[in-house]
């Protein structure tokens, strides 16, 4: 009989206690994106499906990136009709399993809060590489988690005075507005007219479930970045399909991903795009191309989230977890 190994389970609040949206959770999901760029990291395309019956779909995504010590298999379980029985519409776990022996190394029961870490993190990335190099005002469009946490993560590394909220609930976007200014210490404010929010902001981030576009091509103005990462499937669709034509630099995370779900995809229904592949977010982190070919340029990046962003917090989740003491272990 094999010996008993030691199994890490991290629950959600371990997690919460030792994984945090600051710049090191930024910095290791920039390493994924650079290992993307390398060609070596082993990426299947995301496994989804649906249950109609209960209003549910279920995502999976993984990767392998050569020189991390494991691999994490994400699941993530969105049952929409939940709140009406009183429970989360979301929820979900990774498993990270060891690249040497395909063991199980450790049960993260995060519900979910990884992936809001990465998914920030992924927003902090692009703009650290494409926005302009002075940001004044920054605006978001959304007010739930997602927004709050891209605000946040763009602010480490574009540190904005000024912060625009868009939303179609006034009130939930006066509240957003208010915490993230308080949060924040800068000035912060609610703008229902979409148009006013972009021609004021340099940097500008979609976090929202739109399924018809909410930011339209005739608002692009010099000097301009937009991080679009509301678009995660084949409904969803936040730009207007010119923006990524008539930007000077249009970038995806993964484009066998955003041809499928992101904006590229709309772009791509609508006619407009029929060039080459659009370049990806690693090729500008690992320095192969510039992020931005002036300050006047029009830049934008499109978010659908990869398993290589998985298997790195994961593996950075266990690592700080373990340094803190956090977590229980079984025998395995």
């Amino acid at each position: 009989m094999a010996e008993a190994r030691d199994i890490f389970v991290l629950t959600e609040r371990d997690l919460r206690e030792v994984v945090h949206l600051d710049l090191a959770a930024i910095d290791i999901v920039e390493q994924a994106f650079a290992a993307l760029a390398s060609g070596a990291v082993v990426m299947p395309p995301i496994l989804s499906m649906d249950i109609p019956e209960a209003n549910g779909e279920v995502d999976v995504k993984t990767a392998y990136i050569p020189g991390f010590d494991g691999f994490a298999i994400k699941v993530s379980p969105g049952f929409f009709d939940n709140p009406k029985i009183g429970l989360p519409s979301l929820n979900g776990l990774m498993i990270l399993f060891s690249a040497k022996t395909g063991l199980v190394d450790a049960l993260l029961l995060d519900n979910g809060y990884l992936t809001d870490v990465r998914t920030a993190a992924a927003g902090a990335v692009a703009a650290r590489h494409m926005a302009p190099e002075r940001v004044e005002t920054a605006a978001v469009f959304g007010t739930g988690v997602q927004a709050r946490l891209q605000v946040k993560a763009a602010h480490l590394v574009r540190p904005f005075q000024k912060l625009i909220v868009w939303g179609r609930d006034r009130a939930k976007t006066e509240a957003c507005a208010a915490e993230l200014g308080e949060a924040l210490g800068i000035e912060a404010r609610a703008e229902p007219d979409g148009e006013k929010a972009v021609g004021e902001s340099q940097l500008v981030v979609t976090t929202t479930p739109a399924r018809t576009p909410i930011l339209k091509a005739e608002w692009l103005h010099p000097g301009l970045h937009i991080t679009a990462m509301g678009s995660d499937n084949m409904d969803k669709n936040e730009l207007d399909p010119e923006i990524v034509v008539r930007a000077d630099r249009y970038i995806v995370d993964r484009v066998s991903q955003c041809e499928k779900l992101g904006e590229l995809r709309s772009a791509v229904a609508a006619g407009l795009w029929t060039g080459e592949p659009p370049a990806e977010l690693g090729d500008i982190v690992a320095g192969r191309i510039a992020g931005r070919s002036s300050p006047e340029a029009v830049t934008v990046c499109d978010l659908t989230g990869t398993g290589a962003q998985d298997t790195a917090i994961a593996t950075f989740a266990l690592g700080v977890a373990k340094a803190g003491g956090k977590g229980s272990k079984v025998a395995g």
